[in-house]
């Protein structure tokens, strides 16, 4: 589309150069020469001009042959009345014409002076369209798209791993489909029903399938679309936007993206009433001012609930809210089949092991999967979509592209090799944490040398101290490994320790997880409601000595941690050294292969031993 619109627009510079050219054409040869009458029946009587013409103001003759000065036209400046009775002694033709001389500046003046308006009106509507302007005559119209049963084209069948949020919404279509017949107890149905969830789990999905269910019109539109550059145009289109869906009600009015409109007022202002403040203002208007038993119903999205302004959640504007989650291992799998439906499967393609291997994934994550794996058995000439494709894209999705022009030297792949095998072996050696999926030495993404997949065996919502303490040796493991090794730190465990220190920071500010510090949370809600920086509330929650006793537990659970996986490689450093070797060979291990290898790999000795000095 923008495509067609720039090459549109190209046809009509194209148009105003050769209307330029050609009215700079015409005012040249309006301005032709003039030469005394003398002149002109001079040439007469030699007999050089071989047509003439006549007008109420001028006569012009046409040259037999050009003059000197290369004209082929002369023009007569003043016409005597006995002209014609002269011309018809030479036995010359000649010829009459009268010229209105409103018609001919008309004509010359005032013609491309529209023209040029015209244009150039034209071309600023197409441009304050693109803008989001939409002109001047429609500026305070509503821009929301209007959509019918058999254009959504999406029901409930079509969403899938949100069961309970589907089971939310199916009053609401018993409501739209039969307002009468559904309040004759006097309900009344919620005015607003607000969705809520991390991005691309399905919330404009959802809102579509109630209306395709429902079969009632469905005005969708963004919050970004309302505020514009002049004050008063969100208003008025949020006006307009209720008077077109009062019309056609019973009726949904969607709004996706509402945190760009209803951000709670003041928020990262410092005083004034923005446009955005008012428009605002008239969707609060306008959602206390209608009645909702004609069928009239606001479904909005958002995955910033805590910045909203609390006037829009208060009751009778957004009376319900619905989490749309991010699914559990069986919401995966339905999801996994809606979109399986469109590709070829081969009988190796087990989805519930895909769905076991994409935890955290939501909706729109698992349909790029499906399309990721299709297009990687595309590219290997296969007949259908297989379980190995499956795992290509999850690699991919989670890892990044194989970066297989990026040649390492041989010190450098070996550094790499022991530190992927550190993460292997401290994670296969801890009790509780995921199994390893796969060990590679092939650079992915930006800056990944190397990577170490866990699979987790189930979803899980919550995680003991314990289990936060291996996680954060495992992530240590390859740095431990390249000090035992090598008895030299290098940069490839940068992000390793930031995670680490991350759940380390967690695990006393907000879990308060240290018996010395006690059981407070130093630290609020990661989601602020005001999106201001934390230094103008304040600054730091917490004194200077009490952030020093926060730092030095952070920094003991990190060394901690990091002296346990030094102690499990220090214990089996022969394994280490084995499954190196060949993973320098192969360049990547699978689950299978790994766990032949690390058959007599020993588990972490009790007590956890003291830190382990690098071996030269």
């Amino acid at each position: 589309m923008e495509a067609r619109n720039r090459w549109n627009l190209g046809y009509w510079i194209v148009a105003l150069a050769a209307l330029l050219a050609l009215q700079g054409l015409w005012q040249t040869t309006l301005r032709m020469d003039s030469v005394p009458y003398s002149e002109f029946e001079r040439a007469l009587a030699q007999g050089r001009i071989a047509e003439v013409v006549v007008s109420d103001r001028t006569v012009t003759g046409k040259l037999k042959f050009p003059d000197a000065r290369g004209r082929t036209m002369l023009v007569a400046t003043r016409v005597e009345p006995e002209l014609a009775e002269r011309l018809s002694r030479f036995g010359v033709p000649y010829a009459r014409v009268y010229e209105p001389t409103l018609l001919r500046d008309l004509l010359s003046w005032v013609l491309p002076a529209l023209v040029f308006v015209a244009v150039w009106f034209f071309l600023f509507r197409r441009f304050a369209e693109r803008q989001g302007m939409g002109g001047f005559l429609s500026i305070g119209r509503s821009r929301a798209k209007v959509y019918v049963e058999q254009r959504t084209g999406v029901g409930f069948q079509d969403v899938a791993g949100v069961e309970e949020a589907k089971e939310e919404l199916r009053e609401i279509v018993e409501f739209l489909k039969d307002p009468r017949q559904y309040g004759r107890l006097g309900a009344r149905i919620p005015k607003g029903v607000l969705l809520v969830g991390p991005p691309g789990t399905g919330k404009t999905l959802l809102a579509k399938a109630v209306a395709g269910e429902a079969g009632v019109p469905f005005f969708s539109i963004s919050g970004s679309e309302f505020v514009e550059m002049f004050v008063g145009v969100g208003a008025a289109r949020v006006r307009d936007l209720f008077e077109q869906a009062r019309r056609m009600a019973p009726a949904i009015i969607f709004i996706d993206e509402l945190d760009a409109l209803g951000r709670a007022r003041g928020a990262g202002h410092f005083g004034g009433h923005d446009e955005r403040e008012q428009t605002l203002n008239q969707l609060l208007v306008e959602m206390d001012g209608f009645d909702a038993s004609v069928g009239l119903v606001i479904l909005a999205a958002t995955n910033r609930p805590e910045v909203l302004d609390p006037a829009l959640l208060r009751a009778g504007r957004f009376d319900r809210q619905v989490l749309v989650d991010r699914p559990d291992k069986a919401g995966r799998l339905a999801i996994l089949r809606v979109h399986a439906r469109k590709v070829k499967l081969a009988p190796d393609a087990d989805l519930e092991q895909v769905a076991a291997l994409t935890a955290g994934f939501a909706g729109a994550d698992l349909a790029n999967l499906v399309n990721e794996a299709a297009l990687a058995a595309t590219r290997r000439g296969a007949d259908a979509v297989g379980l190995a494709d499956f795992t290509r894209a999850i690699e991919r999705i989670v890892a990044g592209l194989e970066k297989k022009n990026r040649v390492l030297n041989p010190r450098e792949r070996e550094t790499v090799a022991y530190h992927e095998m550190g993460h292997a072996l401290v994670a296969l050696a801890l009790p509780g944490t995921d199994p390893v999926h796969k060990v590679s030495i092939i650079p992915r993404g930006i800056g990944a040398l190397g990577y170490t997949i866990q699979r987790p065996t189930e979803d899980r919502y919550l995680m003991t101290r314990e289990e936060l303490e291996n996680k954060i040796a495992v992530l240590l493991g390859g740095r431990a490994a390249e000090k035992l090794v090598f008895g030299h730190l290098s940069t490839g465990a940068a992000d390793d320790l930031a995670k680490a220190t991350d759940i380390a920071r967690d695990m006393i500010t907000r879990y308060g997880m240290d018996e010395e510090l006690g059981y407070i949370a130093f630290e609020p809600q990661r989601p602020r409601f005001l999106d201001v920086p934390e230094m103008a509330r304040g600054g730091c929650r917490v004194s200077e000595a009490t952030q020093a006793r926060i730092d030095e537990a952070i920094r003991r659970i990190v060394h901690r941690a990091f002296d346990r996986a030094c102690a499990i490689l220090q214990r089996n450093r022969q394994v280490l050294e084995r499954s190196a070797r060949t993973l320098l060979e192969r360049e990547t291990l699978e689950e299978e292969a790994l766990r032949a290898l690390v058959r007599d790999l020993q588990p972490e000795p009790t007590p956890a031993c003291a830190p382990v000095a690098a071996a030269s």
